[in-house]
């Protein structure tokens, strides 16, 4: 199975070009080399929060991303707006997620704390904030990255909840 993907960047620099986006392409090899994803949309914006949330609502209404993976924008600068943007137009929260994420880079640096990421579902898409560093994108999405499929399966029907029961 091939999962649709779109990738969003929030960075004033890098929508202005002042900025090369080496995370957004650490999330295009992690997907295409670990799930097999195709990357449907790809796009950087200015870490303003109507632009993240338009991007996100296109990206999964429009594009019918199976999963959007956004990055940068969830720290705590004022202008982090990224996790504002998306709970804005997600339906349900999956804390679990961000969770896990969190979790395993603080076992790499004590910053992880301070990140303000999180995951949900709007419609039939995943959402997940991933940090802005090509260094946290990797620890990150390595951490949650096996069950990704498993999750995408659920959430498109094509498996039970419980097809891997313990």
């Amino acid at each position: 199975m091939r999962w649709k993907v779109a990738i969003l960047t929030a960075s004033d620099k890098g929508s202005r070009g002042e900025r090369e986006d080496t995370s957004a392409q650490v999330i295009r090899e992690l997907v295409e080399e670990e799930i097999g994803g195709e990357i449907v949309d790809y796009r950087i914006v200015p870490d303003e929060q109507d632009e993240i949330m338009a991007a996100l609502i296109e990206m999964t209404d429009y594009y019918k991303a199976d999963l959007v993976l956004t990055t940068g924008g969830t720290g705590l600068a004022a202008r982090d707006l990224t996790p504002e943007a998306t709970i804005r137009v997600i339906d349900r929260q999956v804390p679990g997620i961000a969770e896990a994420m969190r979790m395993a880079s603080l076992q790499k640096t004590r910053q992880a704390m301070l990140s303000r990421g999180i995951a949900g579902l709007r419609g039939q898409s995943l959402i997940i904030n991933l940090p802005g560093s090509p260094k946290g994108v990797q620890e990150n999405l390595m951490a949650i990255i096996d069950q990704l499929p498993h999750a995408l399966a659920i959430l498109s029907g094509r498996v039970g909840e419980h097809a891997d029961e313990r």
